[in-house]
């Protein structure tokens, strides 16, 4: 029994984790109540599949905390910057927006249809406390730039290990 279990045991590279959606977590907490995919036994389909479509997109950010702000980079493609809503408080950050695009078609059907539509929403924890007076936003080609400056700025210092 254990070379068996040997043999179809592969070494596959580590996924790169990805937070769940409320639907993948609402399967699993299921699962976790009546396991063995309680869905699909009733030949339903899963509800991450289900719900797929009234899921809003949220942009792709990148969080950098320097010494004296914290900036914040949201990849958001497709959008208009009058359509981009941003709310700051102390310690985080809120994107809202929407892509508006006339859906329009005349002649032919579509075979598969990826691009999304419709509003987004992300919050983000800042790292740090930061000033909200004094942020700053850019908006070009897609891509959202946020400089906070810090309330109190830090240092980094390189601690030696004994």
């Amino acid at each position: 029994m254990a070379k068996d279990i040997e043999q179809t045991t592969e070494s596959k590279p580590a996924a790169t984790p990805r937070a769940m959606t409320p639907w993948e977590q609402m399967e699993r907490f299921m699962d976790d109540l009546m396991p063995g995919r309680w869905m699909q036994r009733w030949g339903g389909p899963a509800w991450a599949d289900l719900l797929e479509g009234l899921q809003a997109p949220a942009p792709s950010v990148d969080v950098i905390d320097r010494d004296d702000a914290v900036v914040v980079k949201a990849e958001i493609p497709g959008v208009r910057k009058e359509d981009v809503e941003i709310s700051l408080t102390e310690n985080t950050l809120t994107l809202r927006g929407e892509s508006r695009h006339e859906d329009k078609q005349d002649e032919g059907s579509f075979h598969r249809r990826e691009i999304r539509r419709g509003a987004f929403s992300r919050v983000i924890t800042l790292p740090a406390a930061v000033d909200t007076d004094k942020a700053t936003a850019k908006f070009e080609d897609g891509m959202l730039v946020v400089s906070m400056p810090k309330v109190t700025k830090t240092s980094r210092k390189r601690v030696e290990i004994a």
